[in-house]
């Protein structure tokens, strides 16, 4: 559960993470976008990270029917 929780925390810092060389790229070569690799490299990370919350949500949320279609049923769990 802690992975699934700091891919969350990727998927929003991620992308700030770029703006800082982002900047850089443009100030110092405008006519040089090098930047994309490392665009390249954080884009694979989130894609991953995104994945793996997605997958989360999808068995919590399975999770979740089943257990309401097992009170619908008055079957006795616990």
């Amino acid at each position: 559960m802690k992975g699934t929780l700091e891919s969350v925390k990727f998927l929003f810092v991620g992308p700030m993470l770029l703006v800082m060389p982002a900047v850089i790229n443009w100030m110092t070569t405008p006519g040089h976008w090098w930047v994309q690799w490392a665009a390249l490299g954080i884009g694979i990370g989130w894609f991953f990270s995104l994945l793996r919350v997605l997958k989360a949500i999808f068995l919590l949320g399975g999770l979740a029917a089943l257990f309401a279609y097992l009170q619908n049923r008055k079957v006795r769990i616990f």
